[in-house]
């Protein structure tokens, strides 16, 4: 082989390599959009099918659904907090139906895992689990439908999502911090916090008795209470009843809340709440999150606020992408002073 020949075989080699790499690189990152998206639940049509497609027409092999698999419906957090039996049943008819689509051999495990939900009786509750960069995960028992028991708290709302992503990239907010949450819902945002952004003590609050019981129940499934590092608690705070010593009580440096602004209703409770939390001696930090489904309610509530001396900035600039949910949902966050 002559000297130029080596050169474009070694050059060939190299290439080969890279792409190889890449594509090893790629699956990785896939795997992984498979496993967040799946634990969350999210809408089946938002899975990267196209790139699982591809694989099985150019290897016809099932691998790499195999290697879906034990990140999705065999990995041990399904195990322990499953997602609701109908999206298991889904996911993998989905998973087959590609698979049979390619001519592929057909893969025992997934007919196995099939066969496991096939038949077996869905309940109104469910887990979602949502993966955190550090590779735990906040799991969550949640009602699968969106509007339960009279309240909208037993779902995480995309608000909670977006705040927790911004908790994610501004740790030193909650750091060393007593932290109030106002409508902790599943508590969603509050355990990310907790988890993540190492704040002394943390209270989460609610008034509906189902949303409590349940924000208890995932409270100390993610292994946190009154003993642990935070401390934390759960309170009943109604915002029509909560008085100024309460408030004092809590102590709290920061006070956030997510998707409390959905009700018209409810809007004149929630601004006198926020003056008396305003007027506490400890000055706390304020931070709303908000989807802003109705402008008209949301412009109302921003009225009240100047109404009662309230002032507020908006908080800008991207959030790191996280959690998987409705980017195109218009989401604003506002801090509040006096």
């Amino acid at each position: 082989m002559g000297k130029q020949e080596v050169n474009r075989h070694t050059l060939k080699m190299g290439h080969s390599e890279e792409n190889s790499d890449e594509i090893r690189v790629k699956k990785m990152d896939i795997l992984k959009d498979f496993q967040v998206l799946f634990f969350s639940m999210s809408r089946l049509p938002s899975f990267p099918w196209t790139f699982l497609e591809k694989d099985l027409q150019s290897n016809k092999s099932t691998e790499f659904i195999s290697d879906i698999l034990k990140q999705t419906c065999l990995h041990s957090l399904c195990r322990k907090f499953p997602p609701s039996l109908r999206y298991r049943r889904l996911f993998l008819s989905e998973l087959i139906r590609r698979q049979e689509a390619a001519g592929c051999e057909p893969l025992d495990e997934l007919y196995d895992a099939l066969a496991e939900v096939v038949g077996a009786e869905d309940s109104t509750e469910c887990y979602k689990s949502y993966l955190l960069p550090c590779g735990d995960a906040v799991s969550l028992l949640e009602n699968v439908a969106l509007i339960s028991e009279g309240t909208t708290g037993l779902v995480t709302w995309e608000a909670a999502l977006y705040l927790a992503e911004w908790a994610l990239d501004h740790k030193q907010a909650f750091t060393g911090r007593t932290v109030l949450e106002l409508g902790s819902g599943v508590g969603l945002t509050g355990i990310t916090v907790c988890r993540s952004c190492s704040p002394n003590r943390f209270v989460f609050s609610d008034c509906h008795p189902s949303v409590l019981q349940k924000l208890r129940a995932n409270v100390q499934l993610n292994g946190l209470s009154e003993q642990t590092s935070p401390t934390v608690r759960v309170e009943e705070l109604d915002w029509t009843g909560v008085t100024e010593e309460q408030l004092k009580e809590i102590g709290a440096d920061t006070v956030i809340a997510a998707d409390v602004v959905y009700d018209p209703d409810i809007v004149g409770s929630l601004v006198k709440l926020l003056s008396r939390i305003l007027r506490c001696s400890s000055s706390p930090e304020v931070l709303i999150c908000s989807t802003i489904r109705n402008p008209d309610t949301y412009s109302g509530f921003k009225q009240q606020l100047g109404n009662a001396g309230i002032s507020h900035d908006v908080i800008t600039g991207p959030v790191s992408h996280v959690f998987p949910y409705n980017r195109l949902s218009s989401i604003e966050m506002i801090k509040l002073y006096r």
